[in-house]
């Protein structure tokens, strides 16, 4: 059974995103309380991009009839990656983050909340440490300076207005430090996902359907309640908007718990200060999540720190604050899409890129 979920973790980790061993094992006890040993073996097998159940049952040896149907309860469960192709369902290797532990929101309990919690604590680090990161800010619409470039990718709003359906469920990350005690506050109910294809949420057990408006509406709440928008890490492909937290989040955690500096691809934009206007009041300092305001008399900003998220502008009751865009050559682009994501990290990881190409 051991050698089953250490074959899964190596695999797990040869993915762009990572897996990294613990000191103590916590990543295999994670692995087998979501996996039977017989999932894991199969799951190690699996490769990045997907697969037909035939051509996988060729390709292992496995029974053509038994293995589309372990395939699909290890969809259901978010195991592994199914998609839709014009020759039926194919079956991938899917990363634990973001992936399988996103996919237990329903699943997640105090014992699994604090294998995760040991896990973060050993090895998590480690997933964040290589280019480029895993998450991008989006800055607050309205924290934007009238007539600033605003391209799409960079706007909350416009990457909402690309789907066809919506959805809003609970942030696992807040969950799973609630369930081992350490409940930051902000409120749960924020996340954001959407889809092309109309009425994909109907029926999900965890992902509650809502209106565009809705979600703008739950962009707003977050963002009252002092919480980072992000996305995934490149301009195209996006399916989620997440509202995070320097307290819970396990992004932006990095920052606050693990001394990580560049855990989170910041936005095109950077705060200033409108000296003329700003009487002092620190208002803006309590909001700040990355410690980049400080005050000499007037509020002032750490470029460096500044992560262009404009979650303190809404609070400064002069309208003293406001995002400008960044010099072009302060400005890193995202990756054009997951698939050149994934190649440009395995490249900085220094791992081989077959399976993907």
């Amino acid at each position: 059974m051991d050698d089953a979920y250490k074959r899964l973790a190596r695999h797990l980790d040869s993915l762009p995103n990572g897996y990294p061993p613990s000191d103590d094992g916590a990543e295999l006890r994670i692995l087998a309380k979501l996996f039977t040993p017989e999932e894991a073996d199969l799951a190690a097998r699996l490769r990045p991009t997907p697969e037909s159940a035939a051509r996988l049952a060729e390709r292992l040896g496995a029974h053509p009839e038994a293995l589309p149907l372990q395939l699909k309860a290890m969809g259901r469960r978010g195991l592994i990656t199914v998609k839709r192709t014009p020759e039926g369902l194919a079956f991938g290797a899917l990363p634990f983050v973001v992936g399988i532990y996103e996919n237990q929101l329903g699943q997640l309990d105090v014992e699994f909340a604090t294998l995760f919690e040991a896990y973060y604590k050993q090895a998590f680090g480690r997933v964040m440490a290589f280019p480029p990161s895993v998450h991008r800010v989006i800055p607050v619409q309205e924290s934007v300076r009238t007539g600033m470039e605003i391209l799409p990718f960079e706007s909350a709003a416009a990457i909402l207005s690309t789907g066809n359906a919506w959805g809003v469920f609970d942030c696992i990350c807040r969950k799973q430090k609630s369930l081992i005690g350490e409940p930051c506050g902000h409120p749960i109910d924020v996340c954001l996902t959407f889809s092309e294809k109309p009425g994909a949420y109907d029926h999900h057990p965890v992902i509650h359907p809502i209106t565009q408006q809705d979600a703008l509406a739950t962009l707003q709440r977050a963002a009252e309640a002092g919480l980072v928008h992000s996305v995934g890490n490149s301009q195209e492909g996006l399916s989620y908007v997440c509202s995070c937290c320097t307290c819970s989040c396990g992004v932006l955690r990095g920052m606050a718990d693990l001394g990580l500096a560049n855990v989170v691809a910041r936005s095109a934009f950077v705060n200033q200060v409108d000296e003329e206007r700003c009487v002092g009041c620190e208002l803006c300092l309590d909001r700040c999540q990355f410690d980049a305001l400080f005050l000499d008399e007037v509020a002032r900003v750490d470029s460096t720190r500044c992560v262009g998220c404009g979650v303190c502008v809404p609070s400064c009751p002069e309208d003293a604050l406001g995002l400008a865009r960044r010099p072009e050559e302060e400005i890193e682009a995202p990756p054009g899409d997951p698939r050149e994501w994934q190649i440009q990290r395995l490249t900085a990881r220094g791992l081989p890129l077959d399976d993907l190409l």
